[in-house]
């Protein structure tokens, strides 16, 4: 499983860790005229509406002492019932499938595929699995991370029979951490041993947990026996090729060094940050900041607009062409009790840095350094 997280989930938390980074170094309160127009994601498309209607497959019936109280309920996306529930949590949700199709998802493919694809193929015949063609969504939790997709042809059952496992709920199967062995086309075989707890529900949806029961406290969550409070990704909110919502502890802990009294100001001030990433053709993400107090949010919001646009300043003095072209896009937007902050990065600045990747050489770092 660690080879297959160097793959999909390296290819996401870069994006993420792109937009979050360069989204506290630099920004333009005003806009540059000669800059292209950047279209941010910022609420619902009609496709997108579509897509999760489609993705509205479990209908969870209401249960009380092992007897059903009630009719079932509207069938729901079970991805989005298995997210975390309550304040402080974290998920983001990758639409892996829609990424994969992209501009830049074609790019970071070919950067992925230098080697002939050659880790992409080693977990394939792990898991049975084709992550390229196989896998709709991921999502990274606190606690872990889940896959959805067609996950029918998964071998587990197979290369775990030396782990413990047992069938939990109605249709899931929960496997602890323990031995596996992979045979090979010449007889022999390859062992190893799995670190992590996995649970696979309906053949649609693998749960990768810190121990059995953070795996049976999704699936419960997925089957209606869970928490009734709501998923902290609701369906309206499943915009972008990348969205969720980020505890403002981890948020705060973007920030440089320099900015310790802003990064406490922050956990003092905002209650939520919610996060939405469309890379369609450019990448653009906006990061939205809420909490109860409009005027301490509004003075937050300020001061991150004061210290982005001192950070474009800088790399514009420094000559720092590439970090300046990204901060053109940014932008601090007030609303009463939240803010918004945008990033944009235009896929032609993406094609010159992944360039030299897809070539098969190193890629220069110096793009989004800190100021």
């Amino acid at each position: 499983m660690n080879r297959r997280r160097g793959g999909w989930l390296a290819l996401a938390l870069v994006l993420l860790a792109l937009g979050a980074v360069l989204m506290f170094t630099g920004s333009a309160e005003e806009p540059v005229a000669e800059a292209p127009r950047v279209e941010f994601p910022r609420r619902m498309r009609h496709e997108e509406w579509q897509r999760a209607e489609k993705r509205r497959t479990q209908a969870v019936a209401v249960v009380d002492a092992g007897v059903q109280t009630a009719p079932p309920l509207r069938p729901r996306d079970p991805l989005l019932a298995a997210l975390p529930r309550g304040k402080g949590r974290s998920a983001v949700v990758i639409e892996t499938n829609a990424l994969r199709h992209s501009p830049i998802g074609e790019l970071l493919l070919d950067c992925l595929m230098r080697d002939g694809g050659k880790d992409l193929e080693k977990f394939k015949q792990f898991s049975g699995i084709d992550p390229l063609q196989d896998l709709d969504r991921m999502v990274i939790t606190d606690d872990g991370f889940m896959l959805s997709g067609d996950l029918s042809k998964a071998r587990f059952k197979d290369i775990l029979q030396e782990s413990v496992s047992m069938d939990y709920g109605s249709d899931a199967r929960v496997y602890e951490p323990g031995p596996w062995a992979l045979p090979q086309p010449d007889g022999g075989v390859t062992r190893g041993r799995l670190s992590k707890s996995l649970g696979l529900w309906n053949n649609q949806l693998l749960v990768v947990g810190n121990s059995p029961d953070s795996v049976k406290g999704v699936i419960d969550q997925i089957e209606g026996r869970g928490s009734d409070e709501p998923s902290i990704i609701s369906e309206e909110n499943t915009y972008g090729e990348m969205y969720g919502a980020l505890s403002v502890e981890q948020l705060a802990r973007l920030l440089p060094p320099e900015h310790l009294e802003l990064a406490q100001r922050l956990k003092d001030v905002a209650d939520t940050v919610e996060l939405h990433l469309d890379a369609r053709s450019d990448v653009a993400m906006v990061a939205q900041v809420r909490g109860g107090d409009e005027e301490k949010v509004r003075d937050l919001g300020k001061s991150l607009g004061g210290v982005l646009s001192m950070a474009r300043l800088k790399a514009q003095a420094e000559g720092e062409e590439d970090l300046a072209r990204l901060l053109d896009f940014a932008n601090v937007k007030p609303e009463g009790s939240e803010f918004k902050m945008e990033i944009a990065v235009p896929f032609p600045l993406l094609q010159e840095r992944l360039a030299a990747c897809r070539e098969g050489k190193p890629v220069e770092e110096n793009v989004g350094t800190r100021p």
